[in-house]
């Protein structure tokens, strides 16, 4: 079976902003219960609404029809189902990046997977510490 892939925030922002972008075509084009994330990934989506409202040119409606339909191909875990070993791992590896990646990297780890993240900074930052596990479509 595919490995898990753990979708960071930024590929959904990129995925709504652009209908026709490759990350959008991977997220559909693709097996969707491959796709996961943290619930984590709600409290992200809600914080940023009006920027991606104003990126998208989309009425709130719209963008929210958009969402829903990435959302539908995303597998959301429990965050309290993570070892807290592999939460303390993960956190050792995002302190000094973003703490906010903490929830998709502990993700990964637990359930070695593949991180998928347009953050060329993060993956960087993660390569220097060993973690390595990042699908790249």
């Amino acid at each position: 079976m595919s490995p898990f892939i753990v979708v960071d925030t930024n590929v959904l922002f990129a995925a709504l902003v652009s209908t026709r972008s490759r990350l959008r075509e991977t997220l559909f084009a693709d097996v969707p219960s491959r796709f996961c994330c943290p619930r984590f990934l709600f409290v992200e989506l809600f914080k940023h609404k009006d920027r991606l409202l104003a990126a998208t040119e989309l009425s709130e409606d719209e963008l929210l029809d958009a969402l829903n339909a990435l959302l539908a191909r995303i597998r959301f875990a429990d965050e309290s189902a993570i070892a807290i070993g592999t939460w303390l791992e993960a956190h050792r590896l995002c302190r000094e990046i973003d703490q906010k990646d903490t929830p998709f990297v502990a993700l990964t780890l637990h359930l070695d997977g593949r991180l998928w993240t347009e953050d060329e900074e993060l993956k960087r930052d993660l390569r220097a510490k060993g973690f390595n596990s990042f699908f790249e479509p």
